[in-house]
């Protein structure tokens, strides 16, 4: 079996031991590969595994060997599912790996913006402590969670635990999503309106689909309170990035905790990079060694499946 992992840097930029997947058949690993360059370096592919490739109906008439598609991350939008199924091609995911990373991370920026960590610990080291007149300082207000409400737009594997950590730190939480409950937590589940309107610190979780782009409009940000923070570690589509910064420099809400933008890497010219009072991290929330090991089992265990029959973590209608 033929297998191309086409942007392995992403996955394994060295740290890992990838011997499991090239087990599995004639195995060849590029670090990175542009768009053009996929019907060159996957023609003879019948397994393809990617984690930012997009393959659509194009790529797939040039790969006339291609069995098997897998997304080596949970998101899988770049990939065109329904025209893989049209071809008989299975899709896998790998759902869930990057939950405790991601939600550690939205609570990094949470407390980051509320105790403004970068910005006094850089005080700090130039000195402004040592010249302090007192014991201690503090240059931005600090603000305390215990008692704030906490609005989490989806409620998927990351919200939910998202949602333990609060619950955890005495915060009052609410959430929307499309189906489903409250998984037995003491959670709200409320309309999308409330969220925007009631929240201290709205955190994004819902997928990117042409439902939820820009879902945090101009409207949304003049719900919210000028006291009140965003948090976004899911998709950066989910964002009005003008509309956003605009809301920053002019002081419509507090502050921005951003792991994710609509294009990566930005552009130079992406407004939020110099907004007032945003933190941009450069979507690696899902990159530590125990998540991205997490991920690389569960593509070996995705693969042995599909080669004995039974494929799973399915994302193609098979």
């Amino acid at each position: 079996m033929k297998i191309v992992l086409l942007d392995g840097h992403a996955l394994n930029p060295g740290d890992l031991d990838d011997s499991a997947l090239r087990e599995l058949g004639d195995c060849t690993v590029y670090e990175r590969c542009s768009q053009e360059e996929i019907p060159e370096l996957a023609r003879d592919a019948e397994i393809v595994l990617g984690n930012k490739i997009v393959l659509g109906e194009k790529e797939f008439s040039q790969l006339p060997k291609l069995k098997y598609v897998g997304v080596q991350a949970t998101g899988y939008n770049l990939i065109d599912v329904k025209a893989a199924a049209r071809r008989g091609i299975v899709v896998t995911n790998v759902p869930a790996y990057s939950t405790p990373s991601v939600a550690q991370l939205t609570f990094a920026h949470l407390l980051n913006l509320t105790f403004h960590l970068s910005d006094h610990a850089t005080g700090v080291r130039a000195g402004e402590w040592t010249k302090s007149p007192d014991f201690t300082y503090w240059n931005f207000p600090l603000v305390e969670l215990a008692g704030l409400t906490m609005g989490l737009v989806g409620f998927g594997s990351i919200a939910q635990q998202v949602a333990r950590i609060a619950l955890a730190m005495d915060m009052r939480v609410l959430a929307c999503r499309r189906h489903g409950g409250n998984e037995g937590m003491a959670v709200e589940m409320v309309d999308l309106e409330t969220i925007f309107c009631q929240s201290d610190v709205v955190s994004l979780h819902c997928p990117a689909t042409q439902e939820t782009e820009k879902l945090v409009s101009r409207k949304r940000l003049r719900q919210m309170k000028k006291t009140a923070f965003l948090i976004n570690t899911a998709r950066g589509v989910l964002v009005d990035e003008a509309a956003l910064a605009e809301a920053l420099n002019e002081g419509w809400i507090a502050g921005a905790g951003l792991d994710v933008l609509s294009t990566e890497p930005p552009r130079a010219d992406n407004p939020l990079l110099r907004a007032k009072n945003c933190f941009c991290t450069p979507h690696f929330a899902w990159g530590t060694l125990a998540a991205r090991k997490r991920c690389q089992e569960v593509v070996v265990e995705n693969i042995r499946a599909f080669l004995a029959g039974k494929p799973q973590n399915v994302v193609s209608g098979f």
